[in-house]
């Protein structure tokens, strides 16, 4: 029901009062629009749905509404929905496209200008969620509030004379633990330039890198292609710098 005039001492009909009711609660009586429409005046104080699979638009004109009318508009299609300024001026701190299931609140402050207060949804281009990446290192996230993202160094104890890495290594500090010399494989086609894989001898095996079919590894090593790591307790990152092309840097001989 559009918005009423009353007169002294009159006697609201049920049907007045759950209109009023509606209004008040940001509702308004239902006027769905399926194509693209220009609001008239009898619209203040109703809910306009719009529900089009393509763009549409809502023109608001200047003439038709005076300071303190409202009118809610809801786009329940998956069309963009856009509050178009006609011959009347509307602003908004949020955005004019509504995407499917947004909506807000046009309230007039003159006859000629507009305000558009948007609900309190996502609009289009917001961050609605930040979420860490199985190979970032991170971990947390959330989709609202306060933030907090943890970069925790996780291990891969190896005990074998023998290992070659897996995507699982990457930002992990992979230990090598044996009494017997250790070779360490770098394989083909696995890790993208930017990843990185940390190791250290924690035993008496000295770790040597060997290079898999295709990989190219460099290093300063006594034999920069086959690195080793020095001692005991000695550590180094592998550094993926282009496809399965590597750079070894640490406490290598």
């Amino acid at each position: 029901m559009a918005k009423q005039t009353f007169t002294t001492g009159q006697v609201l009909t049920a049907a007045q009062m759950t209109s009023l009711q509606q209004t008040a609660m940001l509702g308004g009586a239902a006027n769905a629009k399926v194509a693209s429409y220009v609001l008239v005046a009898a619209d203040a104080g109703d809910a306009i749905t719009m529900s089009n699979a393509s763009a549409t638009t809502i023109t608001v004109n200047t003439g038709l509404f005076a300071a303190g009318d409202i009118v809610t508009i809801i786009n329940l299609g998956a069309g963009v929905c856009t509050i178009t300024a006609g011959t009347a001026t509307v602003a908004t701190s949020g955005s004019l496209a509504l995407a499917q299931n947004q909506g807000g609140v046009l309230r007039f402050t003159s006859a000629s200008a507009a305000i558009f207060f948007q609900f309190a949804t996502p609009a289009s281009g917001d961050i609605e969620g930040i979420v860490t990446g199985t190979d970032s290192g991170l971990s947390g996230g959330a989709t609202s509030g306060t933030v907090t993202l943890r970069q925790k160094l996780e291990f891969d104890a190896e005990t074998g004379t023998t290992y070659t890495l897996v995507a699982g290594n990457l930002n992990q500090l992979v230990t090598l633990n044996n009494a017997s010399p250790i070779t360490l494989t770098v394989p083909p086609s696995v890790f993208s330039a930017g990843d990185v894989i940390n190791i250290a001898q924690i035993g008496a095996g000295q770790v040597t890198l060997a290079q898999g079919a295709g990989v190219t590894i460099t290093s300063t090593g006594a034999t920069s292609s086959a690195p080793k790591l020095r001692a005991n307790k000695s550590a180094a990152s592998i550094i993926c710098t282009a496809s399965n092309t590597f750079l070894v840097v640490g406490d290598i001989a």
